[in-house]
């Protein structure tokens, strides 16, 4: 893959009360790469994905996103540039109940753009096709399976044609063979698009169906990045434990 840096997360610091979180992360994401970052949960995965699109800001370092430096930003008007850039799925998917599928997905056009309803309406439609979601338009959230809500969060997160995707857990909660399905349809969407994207998962099989490259956070820290295959060759005990389990590993011994 042709090394070209959109995203560059240069030495991220950041504390809360109960500690610091995130203790000098480095990462690079090339364009057109889908970079997985994987961990135990309170790893700190989410709280930089936070970072990145502007949900926090860090205490320390530089995140460049697309060449804009996001952790210089003082208006909002700069904030606004980068999240038409920029689609991020929330980890609960943030649907909203009230509102019928095609609705939601219409939610960001009415207020991002200037298309009319006609056009609109298009576009939802090419979503819930991209999405393989076709005659679902008039349900509700509740009336849809986990895995389909899944598909109809990733489509509004799409909905702006972003260049960059930011997805958080987005196999949490769900079966294995759901979570594969969605995983392969990231995969395909992110290849058919070219979009550059980051997931954060506690789900290696995920991981591995989804990434080009991954990295591992622990404690803060990112402590190894590679491909699947590096990852399932590595000798480090943090990675063995984290893909087999302690007990699997401590059979090895």
């Amino acid at each position: 893959m042709k090394i070209d840096p959109v995203i560059q997360i240069s030495d991220i610091h950041k504390s809360f009360d109960e500690g610091e979180v995130l203790r000098g992360i480095d990462i690079e994401v090339n364009r057109g790469e889908t970079l997985v970052i994987i961990g135990r949960s309170g790893s700190g995965k989410t709280v930089l994905l936070q970072c990145v699109i502007g949900l926090l800001i860090p205490d320390e370092g530089m995140i460049i996103v697309d060449g804009m430096d996001v952790t210089a930003f003082h208006e909002e008007k700069q904030w606004n540039k980068l999240w038409l850039k920029v689609g991020f799925l929330f980890q609960g998917g943030a649907l909203f109940d009230s509102m019928t599928v095609a609705d939601n997905l219409a939610f960001p056009l009415r207020h991002h753009t200037r298309l009319d309803d006609t056009c609109i309406k298009r576009h939802v439609m090419e979503l819930l096709a991209l999405v393989e979601l076709k005659g679902q338009e008039g349900k509700y959230p509740s009336e849809l399976s986990g895995g389909m809500q899944k598909r109809v969060s990733i489509a509004r997160t799409l909905a702006l044609d972003p260049d960059i995707v930011l997805y958080d857990e987005p196999t949490s909660g769900l079966d294995p063979v759901t979570s594969d399905a969605v995983s392969e349809m990231i995969k395909g969407l992110n290849r058919k698009a070219g979009t550059t994207s980051i997931v954060v998962t506690h789900d290696i099989r995920s991981a591995f169906l989804i990434a080009d490259s991954i990295a591992m956070m622990e404690d803060g820290k990112v402590i190894m990045t590679g491909t699947s295959k590096d990852f399932k060759t590595s000798r480090l005990d943090q990675v063995q434990l984290f893909l087999h389990g302690r007990v699997n590993a401590e059979e090895r011994l």
